[in-house]
């Protein structure tokens, strides 16, 4: 299995941990008769030969290696190493991958004698490991139909359906017979995963050929499934990456991946989704509807629809008495913001039967608000602001709580005195003063807390070394204080002192918004607006907008910035603050137009600038009906994440309806 091992000068080879000489090691562990050392091996492999995926110059050395291993049935967990392979041989384009793609597809003919080995683990692995890499279609195709013809292990059957589904997408030109047997096996008599498992592999390749009542057919088949399913897995092992990961997955991980499948087959088919979603969570099985929850997070962050009924039905799993789901139930909520409303009264409801959840004590590190009532106060429910109020009274305040009081608007007026007191006693020379400065000041802002004028000022006023991370507080104070206007005159000479530094820009907004003098402000902004950090420029961008057409000495630079600029964000506020200063939009919608197209991240910002020009905004206000129209969230993502992103979707078409409200 080793020869030569020990002729490859693996010192000179790397991986994401420097030097390669350990790998040998690995290698040979991954032989070990004991599975500890073996498990341990293998999370080597994937911490540092194949770190997140990466190809090193070792991680190609080690393919012959790895063959060698599979091609001894006396070596247990094989299985694992297929996986390995397929994930080292992943297609990319050029470099080291390219090479690692090729290695393993000159290996492939040994996935075939591996498709029926004595070990279903292996078995379970090889079906993907064929269609991914033997450069034979139509041989590939037979072996997956003989292979369903003689298995009988449950979990393997399911592996060769997914390999039957690949097989469809990676060659459509001998895809017809695949599909075929697909479809076969999405019917009676097969048993109900294997048809969820082939009725998810049509979804993706072959949506023609799904019945016309796939939902309820799914369901019922999920439901089916769960009455027969077998106990939860052993989740015990041994504390290496790889095993920790296998505990962190659904306890029906097989369940979890079929309706998953099938989700992402469906793609745009948001009303089936919707209504699929709704059977999984009127399931009368909990690790069903714990699965769905999950899964419910992908639909709500790339899609736009009403999903008032799901929200209601993951609310009603914290009337549970199932800590997976209602913790499951509880993450999902708690990054919906607005959108969580139909669960806000199973999460008071959760909040007055169990007060201990409104804040969570970590192991380690800082206690942070508790999800349920993080989720009830960005829902914008009022209801949070009493059990805030406790909680500011209570001994340990989590610092995060000011971020959450912003989504409540001025119904968490009353918050304000206790807001004010906890600002009052941050320490200027503690090296967390960021972290517990900046949600207070959001919050102090948001309530339009003017009497929070002295706090503020004691902390903008510290000198630059007592005042820690100041490049993250320093900004945030200014602007907070200038959302004060003139209620924050004692502030002017602190501001104007700011105006040499580096927080310029910051501090002119606030003297504009205080004092409305101009004549005072506009030096600096010019001379930001030529500074060489393009953030400053920006940033100086967005200030002089606010001075309106006071700013019109801004607007050659301006222009030349929408013209010249090689940063999307850079033109954009340029061409946003050139529109409000001249309130001439010709020169700069080519700029915004193709902003809004080449970075949907923009679209808010421009969104917003059209609902400060009024009629005068016309000319791009089909952008506005286009994004309305479009069902997809502009800051969709393709693995499924990004949370706060709904929120920023949610803002983007509340003003777009603003902007086109007078039509």
């Amino acid at each position: 299995m080793f020869t030569g091992i020990d002729e490859v000068d693996w010192a000179s080879l790397r991986h994401a941990y420097g030097s390669a000489e350990d790998v040998p090691a690995l290698l040979r562990g991954l032989a070990s008769a004991d599975p500890a050392e073996r498990e341990a091996a293998l999370d080597g492999m994937y911490g540092s030969v194949h770190h997140q995926g990466n190809v090193y110059d070792s991680t190609l050395a080690c393919v012959p290696f790895l063959f060698r291993l599979l091609a001894r049935a006396e070596v247990p967990d094989r299985g694992g190493m297929v996986e390995l392979l397929v994930s080292i041989g992943a297609e990319c384009a050029g470099g080291s991958c390219a090479r690692a793609h090729a290695a393993v597809r000159a290996g492939a003919e040994a996935f075939v004698a591996l498709a029926g080995d004595p070990d279903a683990g292996v078995r379970r692995a090889a079906p993907g490991a064929l269609v991914r890499f033997l450069d034979e279609p139509a041989r590939v195709l037979g072996l997956l139909r003989q292979r369903l013809t003689v298995e009988r292990d449950d979990r393997v059957l399911l592996a060769l359906t997914e390999g039957l589904g690949h097989f469809v997408r990676c060659h459509p030109g001998h895809a017809v017979e695949a599909v075929d047997l697909l479809a076969a096996q999405s019917a009676p008599p097969y048993g109900p995963g294997l048809r969820l498992a082939s009725l998810g592999q049509l979804a993706l390749g072959a949506p023609d050929r799904l019945p016309a009542d796939l939902v309820p057919t799914a369901v019922r088949l999920l439901r089916d499934r769960s009455e027969h399913r077998s106990g939860a897995p052993d989740r015990a092992g041994t504390d290496t990456l790889v095993a920790r990961i296998r505990r962190l997955r659904p306890s029906d991980e097989e369940g979890s991946h079929l309706l998953r499948t099938l989700h992402t087959g469906l793609g745009d088919r948001v009303a089936d989704r919707i209504a699929l979603l709704t059977g999984q969570l009127t399931s009368p099985d909990a690790i069903d509807r714990c699965n769905a929850v999950w899964m419910s997070a992908a639909l709500f962050r790339e899609w736009r629809a009403d999903h008032s009924g799901p929200i209601a039905l993951i609310g009603a799993q914290l009337r549970e008495d199932q800590d997976q789901l209602r913790d499951a139930s509880v993450s999902v909520l708690s990054e919906l913001f607005g959108l969580a409303a139909p669960a806000a009264d199973d999460l008071c409801a959760l909040l007055a039967e169990r007060p201990g959840l409104r804040v969570h004590r970590w192991e380690r590190g800082a206690p942070t608000l508790g999800g349920p009532l993080k989720a009830l106060a960005r829902s914008g429910d009022p209801r949070a602001v009493p059990i805030l109020a406790d909680v500011l009274a209570g001994p340990v305040v989590p610092d995060d709580l000011g971020h959450v009081i912003v989504h409540l608007g001025r119904s968490a007026g009353p918050l304000a005195p206790a807001l004010r007191r906890r600002l009052g006693r941050v320490d200027l020379r503690s090296p967390e003063v960021a972290d517990r400065a900046v949600p207070l000041l959001s919050a102090l802002k948001a309530l339009g807390d003017t009497a929070a004028v002295p706090e503020v000022l004691r902390l903008l006023s510290g000198a630059p070394g007592d005042l820690g991370s100041r490049d993250a507080v320093v900004p945030n104070l200014a602007r907070t204080l200038g959302s004060f206007g003139a209620a924050a005159r004692v502030a002017v000479p602190v501001l104007r002192g700011l105006l040499d530094t580096g927080y310029a820009a910051a501090a002119a907004g606030a003297l504009w918004a205080v004092e409305g003098d101009a004549s005072a402000v506009l030096p600096v902004l010019l001379r930001e607006l030529t500074h060489e950090q393009s953030g400053r420029r920006s940033v100086a961008a967005g200030e002089l907008a606010r001075l309106g057409p006071a700013a019109r000495a801004a607007l050659p630079g301006l222009r030349r910035m929408t013209e010249s600029a090689d940063l999307v964000w850079e033109r954009t506020s340029a061409a946003c603050a050139f529109w409000r200063i001249g309130g001439d939009a010709e020169p700069v919608l080519p700029a915004l137009r193709s902003a809004w197209t080449e970075n949907p991240h923009t679209r808010g910002t421009i969104a917003g600038c059209l609902a400060g020009t009024g009629p005068a905004g016309a000319p791009l206000w089909d952008l506005a009906h286009t994004e309305l129209a479009a069902p997809r969230r502009h800051t969709a993502r393709a693995d499924g994440y990004g949370s706060h992103d709904i929120l920023k979707d949610e803002r983007l078409l509340r003003t777009c309806r603003e902007v086109l409200r007078g039509l």
